[in-house]
């Protein structure tokens, strides 16, 4: 069964469209808990112990899960990324590997078989700057989905995200700099998520959706509403929500008027709950990501009309 389908499916079984980001810390406080670091002394068995506690409080809400590679790496930890993902597997949830691969070739192909066959993961996230030659050994794998950063949360996605381009023909490539007339420009961002609404023409679609998704912040709901309208049959992921302080208002126009086309991802503001409420202590960590996802439910559900 396709990712998408998968996917929607269950969008629609749970009613919720938030994915929690498991971005395991454990350098200071209110990240994880300090007595799972003293009980358990070994990275890979505290962000193990942390992350099945968090996906058994928070399963039946919720219908994916998003991984950031580079902390398990940190850690030294990658074990416990994929018994991680063995594990949200069993709890009926999908998994995005957020790792953000950008390269071409054979070295591509490895990180796709990394992906989907090492790690399992049902789909993950990807640069495009490259071009084609860097997402096609992906697509090889036909049931598994793909986000394409578009444009990113971070506010300095605008130093070249936003910049204004062209394609000029009959230009020498050695050629570093010309002068035109009467060419239209359009800023990078746009041109990305015409190159996916193109890469993405021929793949199969369920209820109007395609495996190639894209990766917009909801930090920017305008540029959201923009691109949108360019990747009709693509699902939106969108960081940004909480911690770096998108609220449910600025996510309406990734979705249509059935409640689909996108999802909602928190990290900090889901797994670090506990921190920011004296009514929980560290020890139930897992009840205070429930009910902040609980609230998420209610606040985006009501915007989009799932």
């Amino acid at each position: 069964m396709h990712f998408i389908e998968r996917l929607i499916q269950s969008i629609k079984d749970k009613k919720s469209v938030v994915c929690m980001g498991l971005d395991p810390r454990m350098d200071k406080q209110g990240e994880i808990p300090k007595y799972l670091i003293d009980e358990l002394k070994d990275p890979s068995k505290i962000i193990l112990e942390f992350n099945k506690n968090l996906i058994d409080h928070t399963s039946d809400l919720i219908p994916v899960v998003k991984p950031q590679i580079a902390f398990y790496e940190k850690y030294e930890a990658l074990t416990a990324l994929k018994e991680t993902i063995k594990y949200a597997h069993k709890k009926d949830l999908l998994v995005i590997l957020d790792s953000k691969r950008n390269d071409i070739g054979s070295t591509s192909e490895a990180y796709a078989y990394s992906t989907f066959k090492v790690y399992n993961a049902d789909a993950c996230t990807i640069i495009a700057y490259l071009g084609f030659d860097g997402i096609k050994p992906y697509l090889s794998y036909k049931e598994k989905g793909l986000f394409i950063l578009v444009k990113t949360s971070n506010p300095s996605s605008k130093d070249f995200q936003d910049i204004f381009s062209a394609r000029i023909l009959n230009v020498p490539d050695s050629d570093v700099e010309v002068i035109v007339d009467h060419i239209t420009l359009e800023r990078n961002y746009i041109h990305m998520a015409k190159l996916v609404s193109k890469w993405g023409q021929n793949l199969e679609q369920i209820s109007n959706f395609h495996n190639l998704g894209v990766v917009v912040g909801a930090t920017y709901p305008q540029e959201l509403k923009t691109i949108r309208k360019i990747v009709k049959n693509s699902y939106i992921l969108m960081p940004g929500f909480g911690a770096q302080g998108a609220a449910a208002r600025d996510i309406k126009s990734g979705f249509n008027e059935n409640g689909l086309g996108g999802i909602v991802n928190s990290s900090r503001g889901i797994t670090y709950a506990y921190f920011k409420n004296e009514k929980y202590p560290a020890d139930r960590f897992g009840e205070a990501a429930r009910d902040e996802i609980i609230d998420m439910n209610k606040k985006i559900n009501k915007e989009v009309n799932l």
